[in-house]
């Protein structure tokens, strides 16, 4: 049994340590002389004023400039249309639209879009009139449970603004044609950063070429 007052790991320690001999303890004493001393108490966040322009409406905000825009537009701001999914940008269920352009949201800081146009799912919508891509995914039901959905719809706004503009994809055949035809495997692929677990796929891709079909 330990000694009185020692605990078994003290009772090991010390035999291990008469075992091994003076060399041993005067290393033991060496180390821990020379040891690290404990971190200083981190330091406190550094909190900005960030304005951010989201869906017409200015916001002032003042947030810690760690705060990605996924959790300002959710937690802050209470838009919680923009989903998170892997908050590791594999996933674009955070997909929404800066300056036009289709970003996931978890993977950027708030504090880097001051003064910029933002665009949620809520945003899309004119009034009680819904986005035609939100009109098409009702339409070919390109929704099961629904949670990526707002990324998906995000994202084929920003898709077909990219495709309106000539930008190619990896499957573009012809990088010289004037005007790019959004065939199912171009949509696939330009869609192929929004997953959808439910695996709607074949209606997604439905809703998508409606309204690329209408635009074109």
């Amino acid at each position: 049994m330990p000694a009185a007052g020692m605990t078994r790991r003290e009772v090991l320690c010390a035999a291990t340590a008469v075992a091994a001999g003076p060399a041993a303890l005067q290393q033991a004493s060496a180390q821990t002389s020379t040891a690290t001393p404990p971190t200083a108490t981190e330091k406190p966040p550094q909190l900005l004023s960030t304005q951010l322009t989201v869906n017409g409406v200015v916001h002032q905000l003042t947030t810690d400039s760690r705060t990605s825009l996924l959790d300002a537009l959710r937690e802050r701001l209470g838009l919680i249309g923009t989903k998170k999914g892997c908050d590791h940008g594999q996933c674009g269920a955070c997909t929404v639209l800066v300056d036009g352009r289709r970003i996931n949201s978890c993977l950027t800081l708030a504090a880097m879009h001051d003064g910029q146009a933002i665009t949620t799912i809520e945003g899309l919508a004119t009034g009680q009139q819904l986005h035609p891509l939100q009109q098409a995914f009702l339409k070919h039901d390109g929704f099961q449970c629904g949670y990526c959905t707002p990324g998906q719809i995000c994202s084929a706004a920003g898709m077909l603004a990219e495709a309106k503009a000539g930008m190619p994809s990896h499957v573009t055949a012809n990088l010289q044609q004037q005007q790019l035809l959004l065939s199912a495997e171009e949509i696939r692929e330009r869609m192929s950063g929004n997953i959808c677990r439910c695996s709607a796929y074949p209606n997604i891709v439905a809703a998508i070429s409606e309204v690329a079909g209408a635009r074109s």
